[in-house]
């Protein structure tokens, strides 16, 4: 499958965490195999050398890893961050984690920062559907063509009805 087509999964663990990840990695590996992965320096080895996948890395995260992910999530190269966090640890490079974090909620990039949940986006197939419209923008932009913002829904949306009926709408709504 071209690189583009496949989602985009970014994966980080916390050095506490290393273990949990590689044991994620080997019950989800077919499906991890689907996708491009990206990953820090160290996260990235592990993924290889452990479990055999094919992982594009960026700098470690105390040098700029988590920094460089940030940036990838915003440019819309990310479809989904899996962040095993070490809740318990101290990081020198703590605001890079949290600005991470909160690029992924501004920009509606699917986060996992802990296995449950990474279980849980794995076996989305919200993270498929949502990874082909990424996908579709991504190849738009590599051909040059002009990329618009999703414009704002419109009356009668998903949006509208929920908020209509005292709830929020369900992701993806866009």
């Amino acid at each position: 499958m071209a690189q583009a087509l496949r989602p985009h999964v970014a994966i980080i663990a916390h050095d506490g965490k290393k273990a949990d990840l590689v044991a994620f990695a080997t019950y989800n590996r077919e499906r991890l195999k689907a996708c491009y992965l990206l990953a820090t320096d160290t996260t990235g080895s592990l993924l290889q050398e452990k479990v055999g996948l094919e992982v594009h890395h960026l700098k470690s995260g105390p040098l700029g890893g988590d920094a460089q992910m940030a940036a990838r999530v915003v440019e819309g190269d990310v479809d989904a961050v899996i962040f095993i966090v070490d809740p318990l640890g101290k990081h020198p490079h703590d605001p890079d984690i949290q600005t991470l974090l909160r690029i992924c909620n501004v920009h509606d990039v699917p986060l996992a920062t802990n296995i449950a949940t990474a279980d849980i986006l794995m076996g989305s197939e919200l993270l498929w559907e949502k990874a082909k419209v990424r996908a579709s923008t991504r190849q738009r932009a590599q051909r040059g063509e002009q990329i618009s913002e999703s414009p704002s829904p419109g009356p009668g949306t998903e949006t509208e009805q929920a908020e209509q009926a005292g709830g929020t709408p369900t992701w993806p709504h866009r």
